[in-house]
């Protein structure tokens, strides 16, 4: 008989996250799950983030948390552009009407994300109150979407958290071939152009891993997240000029 995961701890409302180390580890039955309960609001998950914890649970679930070990980041310097992410990127810089933008459609994006399951996974983990919490922290300044647009139509976006030097990535949808990896091109084209060394990826997946994302050590997470979250955040607008970060800058890959 398997022995019974410790007890998992039930937050008040503004109480303090434990520490990283008693998150369940992969001997219990949901790794990386840290504590239950306390609330969404803009403060707990500044919070959160800044300590490497992220709220994720389905709907007729109490607020989970967690901080997964390893954890899966890219590192800007590591980014794989492979070539016919390269000629669909130079295609879409050029077509007249196709364009970049930074949270003109923050809502908008976030709701598809919510129509877009993570990949194996039913259903979604972007519940109504995720909605919500995401949409006050927008308005706060700390949340953004990078959205894909073709002839005035939203095609594809992705949204994320932004605490000084550190992103956050969230979720991502494509209503058109590419346009979430676009959207995903030019987020970090920003983050090398704004001096961010990595995105959080927060779990590993094969379409991370093809692009150059690879695991960390959640102590290594933790430490450079805390080291990130100290500088000034960037001002949040795609410049096309951001595009040389990696049209010019990065060398091209065959896929492996």
């Amino acid at each position: 008989m398997n022995p019974s995961p410790p007890p998992l701890p039930w937050l008040g409302v503004g109480e303090a996250f434990p520490d990283l180390a008693c998150a369940w580890g992969d001997n219990e039955p949901a790794p990386g799950l840290l504590a239950a309960g306390g609330a969404l609001d803009v403060e707990t998950l500044v919070r959160a983030y800044r300590q490497g914890v992220f709220p994720w649970f389905s709907l007729g679930q109490p607020i989970l948390w967690w901080s997964p070990d390893p954890r899966m980041i890219l590192a800007m310097s590591r980014f794989k552009l492979h070539r016919s992410l390269r000629k669909t990127l130079l295609r879409f810089i050029s077509r007249p009407g196709a364009s970049v933008r930074f949270d003109t459609a923050f809502s908008r994006v976030i709701e598809a994300c919510a129509s877009t399951p993570r990949d194996g996974q039913p259903g979604t983990w972007i519940v109504p109150e995720m909605i919500a919490a995401y949409t006050e922290l927008h308005r706060a300044g700390h949340a953004h979407s990078v959205e894909t647009w073709v002839d005035g139509e939203l095609v594809g976006g992705l949204y994320c958290v932004n605490l000084g030097g550190m992103v956050f990535g969230e979720s991502m949808f494509a209503h058109r071939s590419d346009a979430s990896k676009i959207a995903l091109a030019a987020l970090v084209a920003f983050c090398r152009s704004k001096g961010i060394g990595m995105i959080d990826c927060q779990q590993n997946t094969r379409h991370l891993a093809s692009l150059g994302a690879e695991e960390m050590q959640r102590s290594d997470f933790a430490i450079q997240v805390g080291q990130a979250c100290r500088r000034t955040a960037p001002n949040w607008v795609f410049d096309v000029l951001y595009w040389n970060e990696i049209i010019d800058s990065l060398p091209v890959t065959h896929l492996p």
